[in-house]
């Protein structure tokens, strides 16, 4: 057995922690704590569907899991060409992970392309299977091969498995009225079989999906259960498998409840429903389709029997409009983009922000500038969520740090945005988006009380005695405006983006009142009451490391590797990044250096130095991929070291 310091470093090779013969006594089943499983292929190889499925049965098992999908931008890249490569990388373990994994354990390549693109990241004993029917002279020159590297030697040192997986697939299908090029597509589903064999995963779940996916094509459905069975006995019949592995399920890394595995589109889509739920208010989305959040839009426009209203406009501006149209009317307004489509909702948050009405702006990062990277994860909009407005429009940040925690990271944005009147920016990413992890399904009892009052009477008595709305008379301790419903009967009032005269909301172009309005508003978004920012640092370090957002799971798994070579390090972990935490400057205070990785090349660290002139220093990385933890160990220890 490993020790704990070891179990929880999460390094990247799997530690073996027992092998046994099986009941029949022709193979081994060895115990690992660990593995990570990379599939590769073309983008029409079917990679994220079968990760997807090898991830669903695994969550059903009961292990901890971090999935990492990766896949091109384009629809359809050309066949066999590294751009095209698509691959989904899934960690699980008999105890609490945090990352998708540093380095492959095992790799699926189902074509040259796939191995040459993904040969890089792999230590050398990892485990190659390979689809030896795609290694074609011409395939294997394409992607600049001289020479065939299952021939050449170059994959010395690694554990290569041969497969025919095109020809065992064809050959399993033969049976079915099928074409050859029909029946090659079910070979994803034959590489699933093999690997859910190899790896002891459920069947059962993967079975039913393929009857429900195709339960209108049954001989489709039943091909591809054909392929899937066939790849689980090749694997338990074959001499070149002669290992399979068992992962125990993760018994002591959950609390008690019922958990589902969800990804961070997914938990998010879940979290804004609930807030509806909570608050009592209608849910409308205004969207326009982008990469990476469109699946949020697909996902609420599953549930209008939750009062859930979903609005596929014509581009960005026509959604964020009609979601703040919405929010004026009554309802939980919501609109989800990425980067680009922020900058082109800019002057309508400003809007909102003029108008103090709760709207959420949810932003899906991805890499830029431009169009960038649409399918690869940064954290490079947190300036633009600060600052990007003409005029003075502060707006609330809110940050969730794992797939799961999306989720919770939507009520705390509907919380403020109901509680104090204002647009609030949530800022997801690709990596949480894509990614995926166990989820304890809450109690409806756990989630927080978000109904809100609408203003029913007159609010204000004029000196003649007369009784009127003032649609900008502030609640005294929020500084929120009155939310009055169209329609409401003695309630009519005008609002809009021309500076209002406090109170009584008529058009000002007073000097006087405008700075008024102007510091009112930023005082609002100040008084904030957010939680305190909590510190793990259980040796009295003197480096602290800050985060936000999806950089957490990295972080972590890099401290707690570097505690358990016995090194003291601190670390927290910012949700909200407008406003601070009112304890961040007495946190930053007591370290002799911070420390603050981020996937741009510095944007929370510019806000730090300027709020609280502490010389952060910054590590920094843009490559469209999350952090790796020993790559973080690695820095970390350089700052410990000073």
């Amino acid at each position: 057995m490993t020790s704990q310091a070891s179990r929880t470093a999460e390094q990247a090779d799997e530690t073996l922690l027992s092998e046994q013969r099986d009941p029949a006594g022709s193979k081994s089943v060895r115990r690992l704590d660990r593995v990570i499983i990379r599939f590769a292929g073309d983008s029409g190889d079917g990679m994220q569907l079968t990760g997807d499925r090898f991830t669903s049965e695994t969550a059903s098992f009961g292990n901890d899991l971090s999935t990492l999908p990766n896949f091109p931008a384009e629809i359809r890249a050309p066949a066999g060409t590294l751009p095209g490569v698509s691959s989904f990388q899934l960690h699980f373990a008999d105890h609490d992970i945090l990352t998708p994994g540093d380095a492959p354990n095992v790799l699926v390549a189902m074509n040259p392309a796939a191995l040459k693109a993904n040969i890089a990241d792999l230590p050398r004993g990892a485990e190659i299977i390979v689809d030896t029917d795609e290694f074609t002279r011409r395939a294997v020159q394409k992607v600049g091969y001289q020479a065939s590297p299952l021939e050449d030697g170059s994959l010395e040192g690694y554990s290569v498995h041969q497969v025919p997986l095109t020809t065992l697939t064809v050959e399993a299908l033969k049976e079915f009225d099928l074409s050859r090029k029909e029946a090659e597509r079910s070979k994803n589903m034959f590489a699933l079989g093999l690997l859910s064999w190899m790896y002891h995963r459920p069947t059962e779940g993967t079975e039913r999906f393929l009857k429900a996916k195709f339960a209108k094509r049954p001989q489709i459905a039943e091909a591809n259960l054909a392929a899937f069975r066939a790849g689980w006995n090749f694997g338990e019949t074959t001499e070149d498998f002669a290992v399979s592995y068992e992962i125990a399920p993760a018994v002591t890394a959950f609390p008690a409840g019922v958990y589902r595995n969800i990804s961070g589109n997914l938990a998010l889509s879940y979290g804004l429903v609930a807030a509806s739920r909570q608050a009592g208010l209608p849910l409308f989305l205004g969207s326009y389709p982008i990469t990476p959040a469109s699946d949020i839009l697909h996902e609420l426009s599953r549930h209008k029997n939750f009062g859930v209203r979903t609005f596929q406009a014509e581009d960005e501006i026509a959604g964020v409009g009609a979601a703040l149209g919405a929010a004026f009317g009554g309802a939980l307004g919501v609109t989800t983009t990425s980067g680009p489509g922020v900058a082109l909702k800019a002057e309508t948050i400003g809007l909102a922000v003029s108008m103090e009405l709760p709207l959420l702006v949810v932003d899906i990062q991805r890499g830029g500038p431009s169009t960038g990277l649409p399918t690869k994860t940064e954290q490079a909009d947190l300036l633009q969520a600060m600052f990007g407005r003409n005029g003075e429009a502060p707006v609330p940040v809110v940050a969730p740090c794992t797939p799961a925690d999306c989720f919770d990271a939507a009520l705390e944005a509907a919380r403020i945005a109901l509680t104090y009147r204002t647009p609030v920016f949530l800022l997801s990413d690709g990596y949480l988006a894509n990614g995926s992890e166990p989820w304890r399904i809450p109690d409806v009892a756990e989630l927080p009380d978000l109904r809100v009052e609408f203003a029913r009477e007159r609010n204000h008595t004029l000196a003649d005695g007369q009784e009127v709305f003032w649609p900008y008379k502030r609640d005294p301790r929020t500084l929120a405006r009155p939310w009055a419903v169209p329609g409401t009967p003695g309630l009519e009032h005008r609002i809009g983006g021309i500076e209002k005269q406090d109170g009584s909301g008529e058009i000002s172009y007073a000097p006087a009142n405008h700075d008024f309005m102007v510091r009112t508003r930023q005082a609002k978004i100040d008084g904030i009451e957010v939680a305190d920012l909590t510190v793990d640092d259980p040796d009295g370090a003197r480096t602290l490391v800050l985060g936000w957002g999806s950089t957490y799971g990295p972080i972590t798994a890099a401290v707690r590797r570097l505690r358990a070579a016995g090194e003291a390090v601190a670390q927290a972990h910012l949700r909200h990044l407008n406003p601070f935490p009112a304890n961040l400057g007495d946190v930053l205070a007591r370290y002799e250096r911070v420390v603050v990785p981020e996937m741009n090349l510095g944007q929370l660290a510019t806000l730090v130095r300027a709020r609280y002139l502490v010389d952060v220093h910054s590590y920094n990385q843009v490559n469209g991929m999350p952090f790796k933890a020993e790559q973080l160990a690695t820095a970390l220890k350089e700052a410990i070291d000073g």
